[in-house]
């Protein structure tokens, strides 16, 4: 099993920052992808930025240019970013890990959700 914690949300005003945080732990052989989702009320879960462990990134447009992803693969954490804030970047933020976990039975491919931490950009 692999345990995912969030950090960093909260209230911002527009044009503002906010940097989130997510630490993976667990039976963790090696993290393929880390990434970030959002979801606004009413509508679908949508990533917002992602980085594999080659170091190639992709962001939403949406984001593109505001936001940044790192990694820190020492510490099997993840790191968005965010600048110029605006109302509708207001969702939960998720994040989200493809990792391969020791098992049992070998090396499995397990896919993971973070508990999510909420972003509300607002004056």
């Amino acid at each position: 099993q692999v345990q995912l914690v969030e950090s960093g949300g909260g209230l911002v005003q527009p044009g503002g920052s906010l940097r989130l945080s997510c630490a993976a732990s667990g039976n963790i052989f090696s993290i393929k992808t880390m990434a970030w989702y959002r979801q606004a009320p009413g509508k679908q879960r949508d990533m917002v930025a992602a980085a594999t462990s080659s170091g190639s990134t992709n962001y939403a447009d949406s984001v593109k240019g505001r936001s940044t992803i790192s990694r820190d693969n020492a510490k099997n954490t993840v790191y968005l970013q965010m600048n110029s804030l605006k109302p509708e970047d207001t969702a939960v933020y998720y994040c989200n890990v493809l990792v391969f976990e020791h098992t049992t039975r070998g090396l499995r491919q397990g896919d993971y959700w973070g508990q999510g931490t909420q972003v509300t950009v607002s004056s």
